[in-house]
């Protein structure tokens, strides 16, 4: 047993409203630049719907991913190394900017300096590749609350698939029309068939923590990674020529802030933790043959941080005590593992996906309640979960491969929960056999719904900091001849050995991820006498002025309702010449 760790992260479908402030957020701090325009490290799409890019889940026609071959083995569905010599110049089962969208801006200069006019000015959409007028078609997010219609329903590949195999079993009329958010953000795979892609070997897993990134010195642009990654998270910067990609947030992570999706997540419906897994049966249990069997293999993986054989096997491949700690804490761990609410996304990829998803079971509430029956009811619930305006069938080929027992299982779960937690809010008798009816009892699922329904920013997130002790002292925090007496010493005037200003450099005010974190989560305002502080706004009430946001007002000599010569009030501006000036 190798034992590695890995970032992962748990999205609760049910919470999500479809706002994109996670999309928005993201697109601000790291795609905010010339050449990924169309880029969207992540995106909330509408389901059933086409995804970004169109249709990435088709892999018989983009080739993502691991297939298993007939000797058992794994190998890329686009091919082995001979296969992507013979193409490396010429790529056949790349998307195109048509597949994402061509990006636009708007013709703001037409808007604010048209001539006066009977008729009002329109900014029109230019295109920022060619400069040109174009009509928008299609973007990310395009079908955001058109799921269900009949329009673009059945160009979902899920949609298609079920449907072939019964015409019944989906229907886009009105009254049986169902939608849900699914935000995405890369995997950050166990089994990463992007790195395995790579020519150039620039995309890489971190030892440390998982995290799949892309070197770029040592990227060369041949965007076989963008081939190879099934969820089609991988992009093609056309202004630097290199491949860029979602970094979980690396940089605060390190430091121990949440990704800033995360953090702007208007639901609160992430979680992100430490899991534990067996880096030497990764291979095995993305190469079991029947693809239904995947999701039960990857839950295997995953080990236990209170099991004592773990933690001394964790400990001989060098984790650090604090991230055994935080591994014990972890919500996601909880989430998929020992309450087992949370599924991979579609698994059949072989990839072994580390983000996680709670399917949604709000629409069986409503429907239950539209009806007239009691929504929160458990028997109720239970027998309403096979008639789900979103069929089981469908949410199993998004996160079990078509298995719908596992999902049948976490809704029965989540509607447990629900009833039970109402008797419980209600103060009525507790009823344990709600509980037992899904191998639960009242402890478990009270936790569980505390996970889910209470945790607070520190539950949500438990993130291990990267070691900044050890990395603080490889800082230049100091001179070498800093003694008493020593020549180093004459720095209060800016003088060092060598001659003016060859001392210690002033610090400049330039926020790190470390300031920032200190920033965010101290308790009050900075002290505005310290040299060169912050005032923290974001954790000011709004009430009176913090100190040292404005500068104090000067005290004017006379009192108010005082005359001066000539019967006119003094001018009390600051600085205001007085009459002695005046004459």
């Amino acid at each position: 047993m190798r034992v590695m760790a890995q970032m992962g992260m748990v999205m609760n479908l049910d919470k999500c409203i479809g706002c994109h402030t996670c999309s928005v957020t993201c697109k601000q701090a790291w795609t905010n630049r010339s050449g990924v325009e169309y880029v969207w490290f992540n995106n909330v799409e509408t389901r059933p719907g086409q995804g970004y890019p169109r249709r990435y889940q088709d892999q018989e026609t983009w080739k993502g991913g691991w297939v298993r071959n007939r000797r058992g083995r794994l190998q890329l569905k686009a091919g082995g190394r001979l296969h992507k010599l013979l193409t490396i110049f010429a790529n056949p089962v790349l998307p195109n900017i048509r597949d994402y969208y061509e990006p636009w801006t708007y013709d703001y200069e037409n808007l604010t300096d048209a001539p006066l006019g009977d008729d009002f000015p329109v900014a029109q959409p230019k295109s920022l590749i060619s400069g040109k007028s174009l009509a928008v078609e299609w973007s990310a997010n395009w079908d955001d609350d058109l799921g269900g219609a009949p329009e673009h329903g059945p160009h979902d590949p899920i949609v298609e698939r079920i449907r072939a195999e019964s015409e019944e079993k989906v229907k886009f009329d009105y009254e049986r029309a169902f939608m849900f958010y699914l935000p995405r953000i890369c995997e950050h795979c166990l089994n990463p068939s992007c790195v395995a892609s790579c020519p150039s070997g620039a995309m890489y897993k971190r030892a440390e923590d998982g995290i799949v990134l892309v070197d770029q010195d040592q990227c060369r642009g041949w965007r076989m990674c963008v081939t190879g990654c099934p969820y089609k998270k991988v992009y093609f910067n056309h202004r630097t020529g290199k491949a860029e990609k979602c970094t979980f947030c690396y940089p605060r992570v390190e430091v121990g802030l949440p990704t800033v999706c995360s953090e702007t997540c208007v639901g609160r419906l992430r979680y992100i933790g430490l899991f534990l897994y067996d880096v030497d049966k990764v291979t095995a249990a993305a190469s079991v043959a029947d693809e239904c069997d995947l999701y039960a293999a990857q839950l295997d993986l995953l080990l236990d941080p209170n099991d004592p054989k773990v933690i001394a096997a964790a400990r001989q491949e060098g984790i650090a005590e604090d991230w055994l700690e935080h591994a014990r804490r972890s919500p996601v761990y909880r989430l998929a593992k020992t309450y087992r609410v949370a599924l991979p996304l579609h698994p059949e990829f072989r990839t072994m996906p580390m983000v996680w998803y709670i399917p949604p079971l709000s629409p069986v509430v409503d429907r239950l309640v539209e009806t007239g029956h009691d929504g929160e009811s458990a028997p109720n619930l239970f027998g309403a979960i096979d008639a789900l305006r979103i069929p089981v069938e469908y949410l199993a080929e998004l996160f079990t491969a078509g298995d719908p027992g596992p999902v049948t299982e976490v809704l029965r779960k989540l509607a447990a929960m629900r009833s039970f937690m109402r008797d419980v809010t209600l103060g009525r008798e507790i009823d344990e056999s709600v509980p037992a009816a899904v191998g639960m009892d009242a402890e478990q699922i009270t936790e569980m719904y505390r996970l889910l329904a209470l945790a607070k920013y520190d539950e949500r997130y438990v993130i291990p900091t990267a070691y900044e002790g050890e990395a603080h002292q490889l800082e230049e925090i100091g001179c070498s001849l800093d003694v008493d007496g020593g020549p180093g010493m004459g720095l209060e005037t800016g003088s060092g050995p060598f001659g003016e200003a060859s001392g210690r450099p002033v610090p400049v005010s330039v926020e790190t991820f470390h300031a920032l974190r200190v920033r965010q989560t101290s308790e009050g305002i900075a002290d505005p006498q310290t040299p060169r502080a912050r005032i923290n706004l974001l954790n000011w009430d709004g009430k009176g002025r913090p100190p040292g946001l404005f500068p104090p007002p000067r005290e004017a000599s006379p009192e108010p309702g005082d005359i001066t010569e000539g019967g006119a009030e003094p001018d009390r501006r600051a600085g205001a010449p007085t009459l002695e000036d005046r004459r």
